[in-house]
């Protein structure tokens, strides 16, 4: 196992537009870019510091406004080497997995969720290829 770094900390907003400029205006975040997730349902926009080189900060938007009841904060992530290695190792360890397969975005990025001893998510994330 080898997580690199903290990947990003996804948290749920109403409105994306707001969200962006308020992460950008006040906070000081450098906005990267803002896509659909492959279910065309969720909004994400993706936000970093300065150098654009560590963690994310991934706002989230569904359909709808809707906040989940699981809160603001929905996520932590960490960036691996091997996104099916991670899936393997984990379900492996008898950890309660919240997704039974890996998740492809439209940008090659690919990802699963898994619950903490609290009931935390905790996502293990492998970067699109370069």
């Amino acid at each position: 196992m080898t997580v690199h770094k903290l990947e990003h900390v996804g948290i749920m907003v109403t409105d994306m537009e707001k969200s962006i400029k308020f992460y950008t205006e006040i906070v000081g975040l450098r906005h990267l870019h803002t896509m659909l997730h492959s279910n065309g349902v969720v909004k994400l926009g993706f936000l970093t510091g300065a150098d654009g080189q560590e963690t994310q900060i991934e706002l989230i938007e569904r359909a709808g406004g809707d906040l989940p009841a699981e809160g603001r904060t929905h996520h932590v992530a960490f960036t691996v080497d091997d996104v099916e290695a991670e899936f393997e190792r984990i379900k492996g360890l008898n950890v309660p997995l919240r997704d039974t397969e890996i998740t492809t975005l439209p940008n090659g990025a690919r990802y699963f969720f898994f619950y903490g001893p609290d009931g935390e998510f905790l996502e293990m994330f492998q970067p699109p290829a370069s």
